[in-house]
């Protein structure tokens, strides 16, 4: 199953903020050519239009306009319409009332092919006129008007086209531009705090209580995510915290009645039953220390000594042989001069004394258990039973694991050898065995 892939924050406000800029810049693009401040909808060009198609001549080479639609919708819309029209021969149009400033330009303008006449800023009020050259029914003429008219359709669409071109996409691009290069610098610095805080939820693990996830530097809407996260973590230790004072009390309270049952047992008569009593006692004191082992280890109350780990197997082997005798095993001890190494005796007792519990309950109750020190400090723990699949060879060290659901063991055994192992720098692992049975290792790192 592939892992979702989760959306980027950064590129949602990228494309957000592009789309807002975009969308504002539009809308108050739209506003201002509504009202009239970016494109004009009334031009002089557009009445210069309109009289260019209707200038004909009369029959003698005199100048007149054809009464058409278009000039009646300008007159119409125009009412105060004034243009003088004039050709190079001389001959001459007007109509309406022309300023004075505008009337005697004669030939003044004729090496100019279009000019805006008005004045500069800060004088009076005056007219302003559009004079242009062009070809018309009538030939090439001039006109020179005043008078705005509305533009039609498809140069209003024009106008806006070349507006956008000109004005509003360049600076769209530039807004997105910038937008592109500042926002992942803006979130970076945002989400600093996050990320730490990330980087300190990543480092949390079971073994390790107490953690908090930092709030400095967190934004305010991110804080009660991360509060709620510190407020979890304290609920799990409290909970944890339980759990192991439960566990605790719990086998300091069995240790008691066990003992009390261990010394009764010890007083009935030699015979199955009793053998049976015995080993089922064994395993609930075993039990009881596992439990509190458990907990030692987990509080890290391990005081580390030059451990001779010869003298230390001989001595486990001593307390184990009368329970594997009653079991039907024969017992077997080889071991190296010497071998030492830096650890805690207590807890190594009890790991190589669940390995022989574990060969006890699972050898078939015959054969033999062979129990060996080697160097480069090796504790081996071998026995003649039915062996362990290889597929379990693993998850026989999870806590709580039987190979036999009805077996015999709370399933604790091996996963606390596997975590005293650990405590040393070391390991427990299954060694293959070519004739069958099975063969615990202790490996030490020296």
């Amino acid at each position: 199953m592939t892992a979702q892939r989760l959306p980027s924050l950064r590129r949602q406000l990228v494309v957000r903020l592009v789309a807002f800029q975009a969308a504002a810049l539009l809308l108050v693009a739209g506003l201002l050519v509504a009202g009239g401040v970016l494109l004009n909808f009334r031009s002089s060009d557009a009445t210069i239009e309109t009289l260019r198609e209707a200038v004909v001549r009369n029959d003698d080479g005199s100048l007149r306009l054809r009464p058409t639609p278009e000039v009646a919708a300008l007159r119409r819309a125009v009412p105060d319409l004034w243009f003088v029209v004039r050709d190079r021969q001389g001959q001459r149009l007007s109509e309406g009332v022309v300023p004075p400033e505008f009337a005697t330009l004669d030939t003044a303008l004729d090496r100019i092919g279009q000019a805006r006449l008005g004045w500069n800023i800060g004088d009076p009020p005056r007219p302003t006129a559009r004079m242009r050259w062009v070809a018309s029914p009538a030939g090439e003429i001039q006109i020179v008007t005043g008078s705005d008219g509305p533009l039609s359709a498809w140069l209003i669409g024009l106008s806006f086209g070349l507006l956008l071109l000109k004005d509003i996409l360049p600076i769209l691009l530039a807004m997105a531009l910038a937008t592109l290069v500042a926002t992942p610098l803006v979130v970076r610095g945002a989400l600093a705090g996050l990320d730490r805080a990330a980087a300190q939820a990543r480092r949390i693990d079971v073994g390790r209580h107490g953690v908090q996830l930092p709030l400095d530097g967190i934004p305010r809407e991110a804080a009660p995510l991360v509060t709620a996260v510190n407020d979890a973590l304290g609920r799990l230790d409290e909970g944890y915290e339980r759990h192991r004072r439960f566990l605790t009390d719990a086998a300091h309270e069995l240790r008691t009645p066990i003992a009390i049952l261990g010394t009764r047992v010890a007083s009935l008569p030699t015979g199955t039953d009793k053998i049976r009593l015995q080993e089922d006692t064994a395993r609930l004191s075993i039990l009881a220390e596992q439990l509190l082992d458990l907990q030692r280890l987990d509080r890290g109350q391990a005081t580390m000594t030059t451990v001779d780990l010869v003298a230390l197997a001989r001595q486990v082997v001593s307390d184990m042989a009368p329970l594997a005798f009653a079991a039907g095993y024969e017992m077997a001890f080889d071991a190296d001069s010497v071998v030492t190494v830096s650890g805690d005796g207590p807890a190594l007792e009890r790991a190589l004394t669940n390995l022989i519990q574990n060969a006890i309950d699972h050898g078939g109750r015959r054969g033999s258990i062979a129990v060996s020190v080697t160097t480069p400090a090796t504790i081996s723990v071998i026995d003649d039973g039915p062996g362990i699949p290889v597929e379990e060879r693993e998850r026989v060290f999870d806590p709580f694991h039987r190979l036999h659901p009805k077996g015999h063991g709370a399933g604790l055994g091996l996963h606390l050898v596997q975590e005293i192992m650990g405590l040393h720098g070391g390991r427990a692992v299954i060694a293959e065995r070519p004739h069958g049975g099975t063969c615990m290792r202790l490996v030490f790192s020296r």
